[in-house]
């Protein structure tokens, strides 16, 4: 038996992904590139990695690209359940729970998080994963007791009393009582912001006695809008550090990832660039942006910008974010 092959993982990947528009109309906020690949593949290689077989992925929003993408790269154990009421975190996970028996990790498909994450695991008690941040009421918080064990969760308070965010990663030894947790506060209509939220769900457990231990993070990334988006592909390319063949006529500033049947001439790339499949770049000046597969970019100078898939842009712009098969260009004038 593989260690960890009694944890199922329940990764919700549901998400409408407003604040990535216009990339997430044509493509699922999880399969979004950073440093050469989709953020939802960062997650499966670390459960591949420490030994998890079973998953179960929430999918919605464009969910057949979702499936394709992990049944077509992972052998795990997979089921999907589609979510098609929007009703808050503990509502989407609470779909799972007729498929979900014993240990849980639950992990959300658009965060990236990095942290002792398999010695917590291996010591076996319930944990939330923290971190410390300047704006918590954006978030839910934890308040600790001693030694780290949590005495209450609060989602989004207004006027917040700890600064210590829940980052999307959480561990349970029996996911039965969570499960009833969930269905009390759907039952008794107990909202939150308008959703039933599984930080609501996860303070009942505590009220009824179970210990959960607030676990701190080293590294998060929510990659759920432009910036932090970016923010993550400039980490992730700092630290894969990939090695690049020269290019005649291109300069290319370190980090930067290129991907595979890509045409560049003329350019100077980076740093933090990453570049899809089959791109083709010509006369262009680019640092800190995603270029995603199949786009044609020629005669620009871009900084901080996300183009999308098979995706064209010629001439001018300065700073975009331009959908998939978007086409820009500078028409002549007599």
């Amino acid at each position: 038996m593989r260690k960890f092959s009694d944890i199922t993982a329940i990764i919700p990947a549901a998400g409408l992904g407003k604040r990535l528009r216009p990339h997430t109309f044509t493509l699922p906020k999880v399969l979004i590139s950073v440093a050469g690949k989709p953020i939802l593949g960062y997650i499966l290689d670390f459960l591949n990695d420490i030994g998890i077989e079973k998953i179960v992925v929430i999918i919605g929003h464009l969910g057949e690209k979702v499936k394709e993408f992990v049944e077509k790269n992972y052998r795990f154990k997979t089921l999907f359940i589609e979510q098609k009421e929007f009703l808050g975190l503990g509502y989407a996970i609470n779909l799972t729970r007729d498929y979900v028996k014993g240990k849980t990790l639950i992990i959300l498909g658009d965060t990236l998080i990095e942290g002792d994450i398999v010695s917590h695991l291996e010591k076996g008690y319930n944990w939330i994963g923290i971190k410390e941040v300047e704006d918590p009421e954006r978030f839910g918080i934890v308040i600790e007791g001693k030694d780290g064990w949590i005495e209450k969760l609060i989602e989004k308070p207004e006027k917040p009393v700890s600064n210590k965010a829940i980052v999307g990663i959480y561990y349970l030894n029996n996911s039965r009582l969570l499960f009833d947790s969930l269905k009390e506060i759907i039952e008794k209509g107990i909202r939150t912001k308008g959703e039933f939220q599984l930080t609501d769900a996860l303070q009942i457990l505590i009220e009824k006695g179970e210990k959960i231990k607030a676990v701190p993070i080293d590294k998060w990334y929510d990659c759920g809008k432009v910036e932090t988006l970016l923010k993550t592909n400039r980490y992730l390319l700092d630290k894969k550090k990939s090695e690049i063949k020269k290019i005649p006529s291109v300069v290319i500033n370190q980090p930067v990832y290129i991907g595979e049947r890509t045409k560049i001439s003329n350019c100077v790339i980076g740093p933090y660039v990453s570049i899809g499949n089959g791109v083709e770049i010509e006369n262009v000046i680019i640092q800190d942006s995603i270029i995603n597969d199949n786009s044609v970019i020629k005669n620009v100078i871009l900084k901080n910008s996300v183009i999308g898939q098979n995706a064209v842009l010629i001439d001018k712009p300065q700073m975009i974010n331009l959908g998939d098969n978007s086409e820009i260009k500078l028409e002549e004038t007599d």
